[in-house]
Order: C-alpha cells, then structure tokens, then sequence
C-alpha cells in the first residue's frame, strides 16, 4: 500500500512535466528530458540561433509558451537584469535593469556571478531570485513586475547561487549565509510570508561561543527537492554538515543527517524504483550519500537509513542524473557511473576539465558540459560508451535546458538553441 501511494504521489507531482524547462534541472527536478535531444552539434551544425548575453550569470534558461527567460548582472553586482527571448528566433523580448546594488558583497572567486540562482516560471508566472538582494515575481505577457521581496537578506559570503523551489502555492527561497541559514516559503500570488525555518544544524565552528571567521563552514548553495514520503511531502535539501528533510506545508523538520563537508551546490535526486534520496555532501572530502525514505524517519537517521555512501571523484558542483538504474556524476574530468541501488562503481573515465553544469539525460544519452565548452554525450549504460564530442568554446557553467527535441545552452558569453 505504502508503495501504491507513493508512485500516485509521485504522478500529482510530475502531471505538468512537459516539453518546457520550467525550473532548475527541469520539471521533474532531475535533469531528465523527455525530447529526442541531439546528439552532434557546433558552431555550424545544429545550431537553430545563438545570441550574444551581456553580463555574467549561471542561472538555467527557463522555458515556457514559446519564450525563454534568463537572468544576467554586471561583473561587480551593481545591476541585475531579467531577460526574454523568443524561442523560435532568439529576438530579445525583454532586457531590464530590476535590481541596482551601491555595494554588493565581493564574490571572492569566479565560480560564481550575482545572477546564479534559476527561477521558476508556470503560465503568466515567473520568479525570479537574486538571493539577498531582491526576488521578483513578473507577468510573463507585460513583463510588469506582480509583487517583490527585498526584506529577505543574509550574507552569502560568496554569492547567492540557491534556485527558487516551487510547490502548489509556494515559492520556497533557500538563505544559507556565513550569518544565518534559513527556508522562506512565500505565497506564489501574493509574495506574502507563509513560513520561515531556521537551520538546526550544529556546524561545530565556533570558539569560545564565537562562529569561525569563515562563512565557507555553514555557506550553502542548495535547491530543495520534494519527495511525498507516506501522507507527508518531504522537502529535502543538503546543506554545510547535515542534509535535512522538512514538512513542505509548514517548514517543520521531519530528519536529518549529519556529516563533517560543507558548502554543497548539486541538487539532490530521488529514484522512485530504489526508493531512496540521493545527496551530495559538498566540499572537503565529498561523497555521495544513498537515504532510504519511510514514513516514520524521524530526528537523525544517520545509523538507520543510510543504505550506502560512495566517495571517489564524487562532484563538487555538478548534480548527477540518474537513468536505467545508474547514477552518473561529473568531476574534475572524470565521468563516473555507480549503481543507484548498490552504490557498486561501474566505471571511471577521463573526459574533459572541471564540470560546473548538471548533468542531463534524454533516452539513453547522458549529457556531460564542462567549464571549457565541452560536451560529452555518453550512453546511458552500464560500461563506457562516448557517442560524441562537441564543443562551443566560451565553456559552460550554467546548466543546460531542454525544449522538445532541442537543447537550450547557455555559455559563459551566449545563449544557444540546438537541434537537428
């Protein structure tokens, strides 16, 4: 019974998953593409238009009723910038100047811009986040702005990079700073505050009752996921030293699970047939964490529902994918594949440089961009096979998006649409 019920929940929460790219890693929230994507490009094969992007940004196009949005800032911060584009042409349709900063925080890498956070869109809908510095709700056929927050802040010691999250009528913004570390769940309509909730998480840090001086040990860059789990929807999400699920309705924490890495950016990932969550515990010895999911989980699940862990050249940045039983992961040019119910390896191999971008899957492809331009298509199998190269050389950071049958890419510098 207990299975039946999770696999209807499973359907409610996947109905709208279309041909579009409505939020972070797509519809489903796993980078799975239901088109026939393709699977050789370049500069002068498959390409329907590119367009020059001013700025810098991460965040994924958003796609949705033949127009696709993205957001771009200037180097320092100092403007922030929503942009449309028609899907079929690439004619810019809107690009605005919504949020000005006198003094942003210094990003002190270049791993990350100040418009890294992707948003999510529905039918005349669309969010937008900045983190700190402002998110926006806009009509998505005047292009006027519904409702702003600007009162949500931290300091994101880095850079704010945590997409938006979207359930029913919420809007869920992840805040983990360097000073605090919270969930808000906003009325999608409205922009009004339903709840708030604080981390619990012990992060170990502090001297003499004084947080350490780097913000990197409770730093975050994580997007929720949402799993129904019993008659309970779990919103799941890692974090700096603990991965933590919480009642979607109300913010109130169901589990969770320590350990000692921070700073994580990948997504989680749920599989419906093993049953399990699978998290990325973030910097500093990474690994990747298989959670089996119950209704009674509850408090630290750490000696209970750890099913298995798995440590070599697990990703940094990058969120893996998982198709036919396999999870497969991308890190500093390594592409691995290990089996999603034993955790076993099954392969390793060298491809590419370091991998920012998440990977996606269409059929039996599995899509791999690095920071050098390089996309390797591998087969979705249980040893190695490269079915091609390409390449665009500006590189990837931000993650790709798909539209049908035609993959939508976003370079350091350009927008693309790909497709045979």
């Amino acid at each position: 019974m207990k299975s039946i019920f999770l696999c209807l929940g499973l359907s409610a929460l996947f109905l709208t998953a279309s041909a579009e790219w409505t939020e972070f890693r797509g519809p489903t929230q796993d980078g799975i593409a239901p088109g026939n994507l393709p699977t050789e490009w370049g500069v002068d094969k498959n390409v329907t238009w590119r367009r020059e992007i001013h700025g810098l940004g991460w965040s994924t196009p958003l796609v949705l009723e033949g127009k696709i949005w993205i957001t771009t800032a200037t180097e320092k911060g100092h403007q922030m910038s929503i942009l449309c584009l028609d899907e079929k042409s690439g004619e810019v349709l809107l690009d605005r100047v919504f949020i000005t900063s006198d003094n942003p925080e210094p990003l002190a890498n270049n791993l990350n811009t100040y418009a890294s956070p992707t948003g999510v869109i529905e039918p005349g809908r669309a969010w937008f986040s900045f983190g700190s510095y402002g998110t926006i709700c806009l009509d998505t056929k005047t292009f006027e702005t519904v409702w702003e927050r600007r009162d949500l802040t931290c300091s994101h010691w880095r850079g704010p990079a945590s997409s938006l999250a979207k359930w029913e009528h919420m809007i869920i913004l992840t805040m983990e700073g360097a000073d605090q570390q919270y969930f808000t769940a906003l009325d999608k309509t409205t922009g009004e505050t339903l709840w708030r909730r604080d981390r619990a998480t012990a992060y170990h840090d502090e001297k003499d009752g004084i947080p350490a001086n780097s913000g990197d040990m409770r730093k975050a860059y994580s997007t929720p996921i949402f799993v129904p789990v019993g008659d309970v929807v779990q919103m799941i999400v890692n974090g700096s030293k603990a991965c933590a699920a919480y009642d979607v309705k109300t913010g109130d924490e169901i589990w969770h699970v320590p350990y000692e890495t921070h700073s994580p950016s990948s997504r989680c990932v749920y599989s419906e047939s093993t049953g399990m969550v699978y998290i990325n515990t973030g910097l500093g010895k990474a690994e990747i964490w298989a959670i089996r999911l119950e209704p009674e989980m509850k408090g630290d699940i750490s000696k209970s529902h750890v099913a298995w862990s798995f440590f070599q050249r697990t990703p940094k940045r990058s969120s893996p994918v998982i198709v036919n039983g396999l999870l497969f992961m991308a890190n500093d040019g390594v592409l691995s594949c290990v089996d999603a119910k034993t955790g076993e390896s099954r392969w390793a191999e060298r491809a590419g440089g370091e991998y920012s971008a998440s990977i996606i899957a269409a059929g039996d492809r599995v899509y791999c961009f690095d920071e050098v331009g390089l996309c390797t298509v591998v087969k979705a199998a249980p040893t190695y096979e490269v079915l091609a190269e390409n390449r665009f050389e500006e590189g990837f950071m931000a993650s790709p998006a798909a539209s049908g049958d035609a993959l939508i890419l976003r370079t350091k510098t350009h927008l693309y649409r790909v497709e045979e």
